[in-house]
């Protein structure tokens, strides 16, 4: 069995796109995944699945959200060891107190010509960004709220983004890591 994470985008933010968890397990569920948990309210999922096919499964997962509430996020999923992977290539500092100022952008592929040089420019003195593989990290110690480079990381990249912050992004690797290791 394989440990995926979900990353839903674009659901409960602001009203819109309104999706509880317990109604995400149960959609989870009837497609055959196993062992769903979830972690706060802005899709965050961890499962176990015989499935091998990611972008086929996440297609089904968006389908059957679409069916069962009447809208379809962008589903990304991760394997425990690409998670794993990269948090353990993370360049900045990675601590609880830390938890707001460092991002990870979870991108849809490694983007074949990303716009680095737009981003150095947008970026504020205290900013540090970071592109490895299919991760982009920001390390904004002044909050992500008023970043332009924040605003801008997916276009710059060139392919679909979802961020999370450093305290989901670890908690996720330990859920999944127990989930893993579950009987």
């Amino acid at each position: 069995m394989n440990t995926v994470i979900a990353l839903l985008r674009g659901i409960n933010v602001g009203g819109h796109n309104k999706l509880p968890m317990k109604e995400l397990k149960t959609v989870l569920a009837q497609l055959g995944l196993t062992e769903v948990q979830t972690y706060i309210q802005s899709g965050n999922v961890v499962f176990r699945s015989e499935r091998t096919d990611f972008p086929a499964l996440a297609e089904e997962i968006t389908s059957a959200i679409g069916k069962s509430h009447g809208f379809e996020p962008q589903v990304m999923l991760l394997s425990l060891a690409a998670l794993a992977t990269a948090v353990s290539h993370n360049p900045f500092p990675a601590t609880d107190e830390q938890h707001k100022t460092l991002h990870f952008y979870f991108l849809e592929g490694v983007p074949p010509e990303p716009d680095l040089a737009m981003l150095e420019t947008l970026k504020a003195d205290s900013e540090q960004f970071a592109l490895n593989d299919a991760v982009f990290y920001q390390y904004a110690p002044d909050g992500i709220g008023r970043s332009k480079l924040a605003a801008k990381v997916e276009r710059a990249m060139g392919v679909a983004a979802t961020a999370r912050n450093w305290r989901t992004v670890s908690t996720l690797l330990e859920m999944g890591t127990a989930v893993s290791t579950s009987p």
